[in-house]
C-alpha cells in the first residue's frame, strides 16, 4: 500500500515516540513553520484533508498550491479549490460489495482482453466488506425466528456468497466480514476504525496517519463519530479508489455546530439527532463538512456521537464529524482496541493539534449554528423522509392530518376484519414495529432503554398488539451479550422483538413480508398502515409495500407503539394499553428514568464482550466456512446463474476511447418531481411477479418465494437494469395519476413499463434522457442508480439540483448531468413527453462546469433553446466522462 509519495517540498516530515516506538509523521506544526501561518483554529475535518495533501504531495495530482489553498481557506472560510483526496482504506456491504467484485472479476477478464496482466486489477489499498444486508425478516416473535432467517439467507444467497468467498482468495487487500456478525457501520466503530493507522513506507520505516475511509454505503459517516474522516460513495467511486484513484473534490465548506447543555430526562440521542437532522437540513449543509464541538460534547458519549454522525446522509452533508478527546480514548480503550494503538491515537492527536479539550478555542468555520439540548423533545420523524420532525405530542395530530389529506374524512375511522384472526385492522394500525439499523442498534443507551420499557410493560401486563409484526435486528452480537446479561432480553421476547438476525433488515427494505392476512385486510380496505423503526431511512416504498407511513422513532418508542398499536393514539395522553389490574397505563408509567439506564449499562456492559466477539470476526458461522467455492485469478461465471452474471461494462472495449458526441433527437424516458431519491431510481425491496425482472427470473425457472431481494441481486445486471426506475411509488409526469415506473413511448403513444420502453427505444436507435426537479439523487449512495441508467441508454440526467454522491456516479458511468440555470424548472418548458432534445456542446470543448445548450423541438416543430450547466465538476471527471466512465479510464491505465 502506499502511505505516501514522498515529495515533502515543506520538509514536514517528523518523528513521533509512543510506548518505545518511532514513528514518522507529516507535521501541521511543521507546515506552520515553513510558512503556512497559524493553523490551529482549521476544523479539525479540514486538519485531517490538509495532512493528506502534505504525505501525498507529489507535484502532480497533489502540490504545494493545493497544501497553500488549505491554509488559506482559514481567511476565505471556503475555496474553490479541486484536490485529489486519498483514504486509507474502503469499506463495503455485500449490497454494494458483490456488483464491486463483479466488476473488479470484469476488469480482470478487460485486462486479459486487452493484452494486459489480470492480476494488476487489485485493491491498492486495504477493503473490508461486511455482509451485512441480506437477511430478511421472514420469520420474526418466536425463539426459532433468527435460526430460521439464518437458514433462508444462506439457502437465497449461496451463489453470492460463493462468489464473495472467490473474491476473498482471489484478491489481495481484501477481507470478507462473514454474515451474521453485525452491521458494517457499527463492525467498523467497534472493530475496524482505528483512529490513527500505521504502514511501513519503502525504506522500512514506520509512517503515522490518520484513519480515514470511503464506504459504499451512505452511512459510512457514522464512524465520524469517532473522529474517522470517512463518507460515503457510489460503487463506483469506492471501486476507483481501491485501485488507487484519487478522489477529485473540491476543498469543502465547513458548517460549525455547537452543541451546549445536556439531554434533560425522557429524551434520548435518537431524540437529538433527529432535531439535529431537521435543523441541517432547513440550514441547507449538502456537498459540505459539518463539525460538532462545543461545552455539549463532555455530555455525549461515544455512541451518541456515532448516532449523530451516521445520519450525516439525512442532513445532506459529505460528513458529521467530532474531533478527538478524553471519550474517544476511552471509547477505544473499552471496546478491546490494542492498548499500544489507543496510546498513538492520542500522542497523535496532542501533536497534530487535533486534540479537544474543554479550553480548545471554537476552530473556524464557514457557517454556524448552535443547539441547546435541554430543549430536545421526544420526537418521530415522518411519514415519508428523515428530515420531517415531528414532536412526539403532536405525532398523533399530524398522522391524522396526513390521512384526511390522503382520503376522503369520512373514510379515517375505516376498520376491516382480519381474517380468522378475530380482530379488526383500523386506518393508521401499526403493522410493523422493528428495532433496526446502525443508527440506533450501536447505542447501548437506547437498547437498554427500549429493555427496560419491555420488562415494565410486561410487568404491567401489557402485550404487543397482534397486528404488529415486531423484530429486534442488532448491529453487533455484542449487544446480544449485554442485554442478556442485563437480564432484559427475555422481556423483548415477550413482547415479540425476539432476535431475527444481525443486519440491515427494515431499514433497507428487508423486512420481509407481513402475515397474510394483515396484507389482504391492507389491500382490502385501501388501508394507509405504519411501520415504526429505529432506523435512518423511511423513504415511500422502502420499508415495505404496505406501509404508507414510515416513521423513525428511538427502540423504546418503537415497543411504545407495538404496545399501542396505532398512529392515531397520543402516547403524550392516551393509556397505551389496560394493566392486569384493570386501570390503564400511560406511557409515563413504564417509560424508565436515565439513571436506571445508566446503571443499567454499568452493570452489564464490558470490555471483554468486545474482545470475545471481535477475536474471531472474519470466520463466521458453520454454513459459512462450509461454502465450497472456485479458485484462480479470474472467475468462472457460471451461465446459468440469476445472482452474479458478468457486466457488460467493459464488453468489447477499445484501447482508445472513442470521441465524446452531442446528443441529437433524444426522447424523455421519464419526467419527474422534486426530491427523487435513489430509491426511487435503483432496484430495492421485493420483486413483484408482475414487474419485468419478476418475468426475467420466471423466465429462468426461478419460483416466486425463491425471487430473494433486488439488493440480493445486485451482482445480475439482467434483474437490476429491469428495476430501475420501478419503485412503486414514483410518479412519471409523462403520466397524469399513475404510480410506478411506466412511461409513455412515443411516437407510438404506447404506455410501458419504463425498462420496456427503453429497450425499445434502444432497437430503434434513440438515446434518452430523463428531466427531474430539485435534490435529484437524494438517500443511499446506489451504484445502482447510475448503472442502471447507464444501461437503459440514457445519455444525459437534466435536473434542478443533484446530490452530490449520485451526481458523482452518473460521471463515473459515463452519464451527463445538467443542471438548469437562472431559476428555470421542468414546469417552466411545459413538457409532455412528445418533445425531441438536443444537447449542444460536448463535442466542443469538453470542460468542468461549461455552459451547454438544449434545444427542445415540441410535436408541432416549435422550438425553445435552454442553457444548461453541464455538472462534470472536475479535470478528472472530464477523463473519465470522456473514457465511457471512472473504471473504463483506470483500466485503460493500468492496461498502458
Amino acid at each position: 500500500m502506499t502511505t505516501f509519495t514522498g515529495q515533502d517540498s515543506l520538509k514536514t516530515r517528523r518523528s513521533l515516540s509512543v510506548g518505545g516506538k518511532s514513528y514518522d509523521y507529516f507535521s501541521i506544526k511543521a507546515a506552520e513553520d515553513a510558512g503556512l501561518g497559524d493553523l490551529s483554529r482549521l476544523p479539525y475535518s479540514m486538519k485531517v484533508l490538509l495532512e493528506n495533501l502534505l504525505r501525498f504531495e507529489d507535484g502532480r495530482t497533489v502540490s504545494t498550491d493545493d497544501v497553500k489553498a488549505v491554509a488559506q481557506w482559514l481567511h476565505d472560510k471556503r475555496s474553490d479549490r479541486e484536490i485529489a483526496y486519498r483514504p486509507a482504506r474502503v469499506l463495503m456491504q455485500d449490497f454494494t460489495g458483490v456488483p464491486a467484485v463483479c466488476d473488479l472479476a470484469a476488469m480482470r477478464e478487460a485486462m486479459a482482453a486487452l493484452g494486459g496482466d489480470p492480476k494488476k486489477i487489485n485493491p491498492l489499498v486495504p477493503v473490508d466488506l461486511v455482509i451485512d444486508h441480506s437477511v430478511m425478516v421472514d420469520y420474526f416473535g418466536n425463539p426459532s425466528a433468527f435460526e430460521k432467517n439464518v437458514e433462508l439467507e444462506f439457502e437465497r444467497n449461496l451463489e453470492r456468497y460463493a462468489f464473495l468467498r472467490w473474491g476473498q482468495k482471489a484478491f489481495d487487500n481484501f477481507r470478507v466480514v462473514p454474515p451474521g456478525t453485525g452491521i458494517c457501520h457499527q463492525v467498523n466503530v467497534e472493530y475496524l476504525a482505528q483512529g490513527v493507522w500505521t504502514d511501513t513506507d519503502p525504506a522500512g520505516k514506520l509512517v503515522a496517519y490518520p484513519d480515514t475511509l470511503v464506504g459504499t454505503d451512505s452511512h459510512t459517516t457514522m464512524v465520524n463519530g469517532l473522529g474517522v474522516l470517512g463518507w460515503g460513495v457510489g460503487g463506483i467511486e469506492a471501486e476507483a479508489a481501491m485501485l488507487g484513484q484519487p478522489i477529485s473534490m473540491l476543498i469543502p465548506e465547513v458548517v460549525g455546530f455547537k452543541l451546549t447543555g445536556r439531554l434533560k430526562e425522557g429524551t434520548t440521542a435518537t431524540d437529538l439527532v433527529l432535531t439535529v437532522t431537521q435543523m441541517l437540513r432547513k440550514k441547507g449543509v449538502v456537498g459540505k463538512f459539518v463539525e460538532f464541538h462545543g461545552p455539549g460534547l463532555d455530555h455525549l458519549t461515544l455512541a451518541d456521537r456515532a448516532t449523530i454522525g451516521n445520519m450525516a446522509p439525512e442532513y445532506g452533508a459529505t460528513c458529521g464529524i467530532f474531533p478527538i478527546d478524553a471519550e474517544t480514548i476511552r471509547y477505544l480503550t473499552f471496546t478491546g482496541r490494542d492498548a499500544d494503538r489507543v496510546a498513538m491515537v492520542e500522542a497523535y492527536a496532542r501533536a497534530q493539534g487535533m486534540w479537544r479539550d474543554a479550553g480548545t478555542p471554537d476552530p473556524v468555520f464557514t457557517d454556524t449554528l448552535e443547539l441547546d439540548m435541554t430543549t430536545v423533545e421526544p420526537s418521530l420523524a415522518g411519514p415519508k423522509r428523515p428530515q420531517d420532525r415531528v414532536p412526539l405530542s403532536q405525532a398523533a395530530q399530524s398522522f391524522g392530518g396526513d390521512l384526511v389529506g390522503t382520503f376522503k374524512a369520512e373514510d379515517a375511522d375505516r376498520s376491516v376484519p382480519v381474517q380468522g384472526c378475530g380482530y379488526s385492522l383500523d386506518q393508521g394500525a401499526v403493522v410493523i414495529a422493528a428495532i433496526t439499523s446502525c443508527t440506533n442498534t450501536s447505542n447501548p443507551a437506547v437498547l437498554v432503554a427500549a429493555g427496560l420499557l419491555a420488562r415494565k410493560a410486561v410487568e404491567k401486563g401489557l402485550k404487543s398488539k397482534p397486528w404488529v409484526k415486531t423484530s429486534l435486528a442488532p448491529g453487533s452480537q455484542v449487544v446480544t451479550d449485554y442485554l442478556a446479561k442485563a437480564g432484559l432480553q427475555p422481556y423483548l421476547d415477550q413482547l415479540g422483538f425476539n432476535i431475527v438476525g444481525y443486519g440491515c433488515t427494515t431499514c433497507i427494505g428487508n423486512s420481509g413480508p407481513l402475515p397474510d392476512p394483515i396484507a389482504a385486510a391492507v389491500e382490502e380496505g385501501n388501508l394507509v398502515v405504519a411501520a415504526v423503526l429505529s432506523g435512518n431511512r423511511n423513504f415511500e416504498g422502502r420499508v415495505n409495500p404496505h406501509t404508507r407511513a414510515n416513521y423513525l422513532a428511538s427502540p423504546p418508542l418503537c415497543v411504545a407503539y407495538a404496545l399501542a398499536g396505532n398512529m392515531k393514539i397520543d402516547l403524550t395522553k392516551d393509556p397505551i394499553g389496560t394493566g392486569h389490574d384493570g386501570q390503564p397505563v400511560y406511557l409515563k408509567d413504564i417509560w424508565p428514568t436515565n439513571q436506571e439506564v445508566q446503571d443499567a449499562i454499568d452493570a452489564s456492559l464490558s470490555a471483554e464482550m468486545f474482545r470475545s466477539r471481535y477475536g474471531n470476526v472474519f470466520e463466521g458461522p458453520a454454513q459459512w466456512r462450509g461454502i465450497q467455492t472456485a479458485e484462480g485469478q479470474t472467475y468462472e461465471w457460471q451461465a446459468g446463474s440469476t445472482y452474479v452474471k458478468l457486466p457488460p461494462f467493459f464488453a468489447d472495449m477499445p484501447k482508445t476511447p472513442e470521441a465524446v458526441s452531442d446528443v441529437r433527437g433524444a426522447r424523455a424516458l421519464a419526467v419527474l418531481g422534486d426530491s427523487i431519491t435513489t430509491d426511487h431510481i435503483s432496484p430495492a425491496g421485493s420483486i413483484k411477479k408482475t414487474s419485468p425482472a419478476g418475468e426475467y427470473l420466471l423466465s429462468h425457472q426461478v419460483r416466486p418465494q425463491d425471487f430473494n431481494s433486488y439488493g440480493a441481486r445486485r451482482g445480475n445486471h439482467e434483474v437490476m437494469m429491469r428495476g430501475t426506475f420501478a419503485n412503486i411509488r414514483i410518479r412519471n409526469e409523462m403520466l397524469a395519476g399513475v404510480e410506478g415506473g411506466e412511461t409513455r413511448h412515443y411516437p407510438s403513444g404506447e404506455q410501458l413499463p419504463i425498462y420496456t420502453a427503453a429497450m425499445r427505444y434502444a432497437q430503434e436507435g434513440v438515446p434518452l434522457v430523463v428531466i427531474a426537479g430539485k435534490e435529484y439523487g437524494t438517500g443511499s449512495s446506489r451504484d445502482w442508480a447510475a448503472k442502471g441508467t447507464k444501461l437503459l441508454g440514457i445519455r444525459a440526467v437534466i435536473a434542478e439540483s443533484f446530490e452530490r454522491i449520485h451526481r458523482s456516479n452518473l460521471v463515473g458511468m459515463g452519464i451527463l448531468p445538467l443542471q438548469f440555470k437562472d431559476g428555470l424548472t421542468r414546469n417552466d418548458l411545459a413538457l409532455d413527453g412528445t418533445e425531441t432534445f438536443d444537447i449542444d456542446g460536448i463535442e466542443q470543448d469538453l470542460r468542468p462546469r461549461k455552459d451547454v445548450t438544449m434545444t427542445i423541438t415540441r410535436a408541432d416543430g416549435q422550438t425553445r433553446q435552454v442553457p444548461l450547466l453541464l455538472r462534470i465538476d472536475t479535470v478528472d471527471e472530464v477523463e473519465y466522462y470522456r473514457n465511457g466512465g471512472v473504471l473504463n479510464f483506470v483500466l485503460r491505465n493500468l492496461a498502458k
